[in-house]
């Protein structure tokens, strides 16, 4: 058998979560439409009958405009040259960008083969995707081209058999029970912030942190009580609502999910709580595993 590890790298927005989750046909990692949404080093391990591949999903790389935004590149700058393959994903619906360009450029210096992924082909034609496919085969060495829609799963089976030849490792990284690298506390807190960053749409920017501070299984329920962080007194109006109802709403939505990955019913209480000085936000983050000790 052979294994490895595989990062997926990109700009915001281009479906690298969403390609994670296609890959595992799993809901591993929370997808929405704003920048920013992936904080950590997600790890999902992919296993079939000759090959263990562990996927590693990074924040977007941008350009950094505060300490969160430089911590999140640094975070995905750390797993382009300890991998054996980096796919490097591009939204072929909005087309080749200076953000990917700028990325190609910290590329360039590594040894690790570079897979481009011409993500979102079920938004174009196929004359626009051949047209794409001639454009940037020319400006980096890449060892494959791979057109996929993570979205609908197309191409994504064949994608695993493109990345397979260039496992290193003979033998299996992890054992048969491991699935990811996350704790059950870390998802639910995702769980709650995808909603978050859903419903407030653009209003509320992905600075938001949502921690759990206490989970109690009795019998057939599970008790959870979260906290939803922000940095601003009017985002905290922002995402309680009014009379409650914006904090209601997450709360039904994020309560659906948690009983389908925990198999309980779930009976769930959210506080929101401002904190504006960085470094009372530190013990929050280093928490949450975004701030090194």
């Amino acid at each position: 058998m052979k294994s490895g590890f595989v990062s997926i790298v990109g700009r915001p927005n281009v479906g690298k979560s969403t390609l994670l989750n296609s890959l595992l046909e799993t809901k591993l990692a929370i997808t929405s439409n704003k920048a920013g949404t992936t904080r950590n080093l997600i790890q999902g391990i992919y296993r079939d009958e000759d090959c263990q591949i562990v996927f590693v999903d990074t924040p977007g790389i941008h350009k950094p405009l505060n300490q969160l935004g430089n911590l999140l590149n640094r975070k995905a700058y750390e797993v382009t040259n300890d991998v054996d393959l980096i796919l490097f994903l591009v939204d072929v619906s909005t087309g080749f960008g200076k953000g990917d360009e700028f990325i190609l450029n910290r590329l360039k210096g590594t040894q690790t083969p570079v897979i481009l992924i011409l993500n979102k082909i079920d938004k174009i034609k196929k004359e626009q995707l051949l047209h794409v496919i001639d454009q940037l085969q020319h400006v980096f060495s890449f060892a494959e081209i791979v057109p996929v829609s993570a979205l609908t799963g197309d191409n994504v089976t064949h994608l695993l058999g493109v990345i397979k030849p260039y496992l290193t490792n003979d033998g299996p990284l992890y054992d048969d029970e491991t699935f990811t690298n996350i704790s059950n506390n870390f998802y639910m807190s995702e769980i709650i912030r995808e909603k978050v960053l859903r419903l407030t749409e653009k209003e509320v920017p992905h600075a938001v942190t949502c921690l759990i501070e206490h989970v109690e299984e009795k019998e057939d329920v599970t008790y959870i009580q979260a906290l939803i962080i922000v940095d601003r007194d009017n985002l905290k109006k922002i995402i309680i609502g009014k009379h409650g109802q914006m904090l209601k709403e997450i709360g039904i939505l994020a309560r659906v999910d948690l009983e389908e990955y925990l198999h309980t019913k779930v009976y769930l209480e959210l506080f929101v709580k401002t904190v504006s000085n960085w470094r009372d936000r530190d013990k929050y983050l280093l928490e949450f595993g975004l701030k090194e000790e």
